[in-house]
């Protein structure tokens, strides 16, 4: 047997494996769930195709009474990462505790789709949404139940990377088709490299050196560590974020706490940004564990405080 189909050239777990043969071993393949109605909660949900490209949408619908104004405007909420078991549940509790409107974005993924793929998918996904400001746009639970006065931008990981991205390009648009802004930005354990970017005196390879191979890998395209996608210390946009509000949860235990949402955190504060950014930090937890312990105490609490956030 060739050596180089078992060789592991790059392992990055626990997200892929790239081999010496080129092959590309996924160490977690989401699993798929229908669109459903939740008897428990009465939440519902359906997909809708934004794009033949492969850009589509999971929308969730709470549960709307015919006595209680059938017809009455909702915030919006707007979550990115792709679909999954665990992202239907969340988000479909978030929009049974938050009473919200929202539309969980599936974008193409790397490797198969290098980034910038996923940034423009995700800005295209918000512009369909932004296509019903009108209440004429394509999708009738947006037009009859959406407010898109009141729309909200929010994921987690590399969704909250990708959340932050569309903020700040919706900013640097003076805002787009009709939403001319967004009443906040909900960031949950966000994905950055966060460093302060290397001078003009640096050479292309220092600045390669200093962003992690995974992101090397995934963005063939980058330029290292002065990247506004990955290090937001480095975009000059960041002042003018389409929005008033900013969350940001972290947690003790996880690795992207200080890289990715204190330095973000520092970064907005500094920026001469002109919103209020609030830090939740949670004890004694890893990275997304609200995803993976979602019945447990503090996942239940941390639930409440983003509702809490798209309530305000």
């Amino acid at each position: 047997m060739d050596s180089s189909k078992i060789e592991v050239a790059h392992d990055f777990f626990p997200y892929i494996r790239i081999y010496k043969d080129g092959r590309v071993e996924k160490c977690v393949i989401p699993d798929f769930v229908p669109p459903s109605l939740d008897s428990h909660s009465g939440v519902s949900s359906k997909d809708v195709v934004i794009t033949p490209k492969g850009v589509s949408a999971r929308i969730f619908l709470p549960n709307i009474k015919i006595t209680d104004h059938p017809h009455r405007k909702l915030p919006v909420l707007v979550y990115f990462h792709a679909f999954s078991t665990i992202y239907h549940r969340y988000v479909s509790s978030l929009v049974a505790e938050a009473d919200v409107v929202a539309v969980s974005v599936e974008y193409r993924l790397a490797p198969e789709h290098p980034l910038p793929t996923a940034y423009d998918d995700c800005f295209t996904a918000f512009k369909w949404v932004a296509s019903h400001s009108k209440g004429d746009g394509p999708e009738a639970w947006l037009n009859d139940h959406g407010d898109l006065d009141r729309v909200f931008l929010a994921g987690d990981s590399a969704g909250a990377n990708l959340a932050h991205s569309v903020a700040v390009r919706i900013g640097g648009e003076f805002g787009v088709d009709g939403v001319k802004k967004i009443s906040g930005l909900a960031l949950i354990h966000p994905y950055f490299e966060g460093k302060e970017p290397l001078g003009p005196e640096a050479s292309d390879e220092e600045k390669m050196a200093k962003v992690g191979k995974l992101w090397l890998y995934l963005c063939p395209s980058t330029i290292g560590c002065n990247d506004p996608r990955i290090n937001p210390a480095a975009d000059p946009r960041v002042s003018s974020l389409a929005c008033n509000r900013v969350g940001v949860w972290v947690s003790e235990k996880d690795y992207l706490r200080e890289p990715g949402g204190l330095f973000y955190y520092e970064t907005l504060r500094k920026s001469g940004w002109g919103g209020v950014a609030e830090l939740i930090e949670e004890e004694g937890e890893d990275h997304d564990f609200h995803l993976f312990t979602p019945d447990s105490e503090k996942a239940v609490a941390m639930l409440k405080g983003v509702a809490s956030f798209l309530n305000q």
